[in-house]
């Protein structure tokens, strides 16, 4: 062991290990709740996501959105081409690079999607103010430190199977 494992008192490895577990319990339940979102819309859970990438981030290239995902570019034109028949994305052309398409999500397959969060996001919303902003600027870096831990996880893991291939 290390002398700075040493040091962590027991009551503190024990709160870190309920906070492991509790992340893990939020992972799952987070999954699962777009999984039922996923079907209502009539999609799979990695289109769905897709969709909301490409919600948050506006008109983007598959390459771009392959980016953002971690996918490959070829489940990306897969994703796109269902999202395309389902009527949520159009593709268009680039209006900087008229040789380059880009993806844009439908404004009416928004406003069918939004009602499906309006409950979340209130609760969300009532949990967040029981907060301090200082309280919340320490969970909002916690948050923004755990996206990017699991990125890097995410792209280890792509760049392992790109090495078995």
């Amino acid at each position: 062991m290390s002398k700075e494992k040493d040091r962590v008192s027991p009551e503190l490895a024990s709160l870190q290990q309920e906070m492991v577990r509790e992340l893990r319990q939020n992972s799952t339940r987070a999954v699962m709740f777009h999984q039922l979102i996923s079907e209502r819309l009539g999609l799979n859970a990695t289109d769905h996501k897709c969709l909301d990438y490409l919600n948050q981030a506006g008109p983007v290239t598959a390459g771009q959105l392959a980016q953002l995902t971690g996918l490959t570019t070829g489940a990306v034109t897969s994703v796109i081409d269902r999202l395309e028949q389902a009527g949520y994305v159009i593709r268009d052309k680039d209006p900087n690079d008229r040789r380059r398409v880009v993806v844009k999500p439908v404004p009416e397959g928004s406003a069918s999607i939004s009602p499906l969060f309006q409950s979340i996001m209130q609760s969300t919303l009532e949990i967040v103010s029981q907060y301090t902003e200082q309280e919340l600027q320490l969970i909002l870096n916690f948050i923004r430190q755990c996206n990017e831990m699991t990125l890097t996880e995410m792209n280890k893991m792509k760049n392992e199977n790109d090495r078995m291939s």
